[in-house]
C-alpha cells in the first residue's frame, strides 16, 4: 500500500529541512513526496529543488501563477499516485512512525477512508510546547457532525478513492480548506483516531495559519459548514432553523452553540462508547 505525502510549497524553504529529514526517518518504506509550488520566488523554489535533487521518492510540480491553497492542495491529491494520501505542511514535520500506524489502521479494516491524531504545537525551532488534547475519537455516521470544537485534527491520512467520490476540495477557499476536506470525507464513511502524538506543527510569524488570514477563518469555517448542511440536506439544527443562503458565519456557530454544552458532550462520549464495540 502506497502512501503519498503531500507538500504544498509557498516561500517556505527557510523551514523545509526540517519536514525533508522527518520524511527521511519514516518506518514505512513504501512512499512518496508530492511537492506543488505555488509560485514562490525562485531563489526559494531552488532551495527545495536542491534539498530533493537526488531523492528519487520526491516528485517536484510547480503551479504557473499563485493559484492560492484551495487550489494547490486538491491538485496535489490529483498527481498522488499513492492508495493513502496526508498533507504536511512544509514548514512542519512528522514523527517516524507517523505513516506506518496510518497505514496499520486502513490495512486492518477496509472500512476506514481517513484517519488522524494528535499534533504537538511547536516553537519556530520546531521544539514541542504543548499537544493538542481535544483530538479524539469522533462518533461515525453523525449527521450532525462538523468537527466542530475540532477534534479531528492533524495527522489526517485518507483514501485518494474516497476523495476523489466527493465533490471534491473547493479550489477557491483560502481558508479552512482542511475543514471542507474533513467533512466531504466523514460523509463518505468511517473516520478512525490514532491515540498518539506524531505530527510537529510550527508557529512562526509566516506561517499561514498565524497571519492576518487568521481573522478571516471563522467566516470561511462558517461557510464551509453550512455547504455540509446544504449537503446533508438539513433543514433545522436542535429545532432551529437553518437559512437557505449562507450570510455570515455567526448564524450558523449559533446553530452549533448547544454542541459545547456539558450535556450533550456527555451524550456523545456515550454513543463514541458504545460505537466501539462494534
Amino acid at each position: 500500500m502506497k502512501f503519498s505525502v503531500l507538500i504544498a510549497h509557498f516561500n517556505n524553504s527557510k523551514y523545509f529541512k526540517d519536514c525533508y529529514d522527518s520524511l527521511l526517518l519514516q518506518t514505512y518504506e513504501n512512499w512518496e513526496a508530492v511537492i506543488l509550488d505555488d509560485a514562490s520566488d525562485e531563489n526559494e523554489k531552488a532551495a527545495v529543488q536542491n534539498l530533493i535533487k537526488d531523492d528519487h521518492r520526491f516528485k517536484y510540480f510547480e503551479n504557473s501563477e499563485n493559484q492560492g491553497v484551495g487550489f494547490t492542495k486538491s491538485k496535489l491529491i490529483e498527481l498522488a499516485t499513492g492508495e493513502i494520501v496526508g498533507y504536511v505542511d512544509p514548514d512542519d514535520a512528522i514523527l517516524p512512525t507517523a505513516i506506518e500506524k496510518s497505514i496499520e489502521v486502513f490495512k486492518k479494516d477496509k472500512n476506514t477512508v481517513l484517519t488522524y491524531s494528535r499534533f504537538f504545537s511547536c516553537d519556530k525551532d520546531l521544539k514541542p510546547i504543548n499537544p493538542f488534547k481535544s483530538a479524539q475519537q469522533v462518533q461515525n455516521n453523525d449527521l450532525y457532525f462538523f468537527n466542530y470544537p475540532i477534534q479531528i485534527a492533524h495527522f489526517v491520512c485518507f483514501k485518494k478513492a474516497t476523495y476523489l467520490s466527493t465533490e471534491k476540495m473547493n479550489p477557491d477557499l483560502k481558508i479552512s480548506e482542511d475543514q471542507d476536506l474533513y467533512l466531504k470525507l466523514y460523509e463518505k464513511g468511517k473516520v478512525v483516531f490514532i491515540d498518539e502524538t506524531n505530527y510537529l506543527y510550527r508557529t512562526h510569524q509566516g506561517g499561514i495559519s498565524q497571519n492576518d488570514h487568521k481573522k478571516k477563518s471563522y467566516e470561511y469555517w462558517g461557510k464551509v459548514i453550512f455547504d455540509a448542511m446544504t449537503r446533508r440536506n438539513l433543514k433545522t439544527i436542535n429545532g432551529q432553523k437553518i437559512p437557505e443562503k449562507f450570510s455570515n458565519s455567526e448564524e450558523i456557530f449559533a446553530l452549533l452553540a448547544y454542541q459545547n454544552s456539558i450535556s450533550y458532550r456527555i451524550k456523545k462520549k456515550l454513543k463514541i462508547l458504545f460505537q466501539s464495540f462494534f
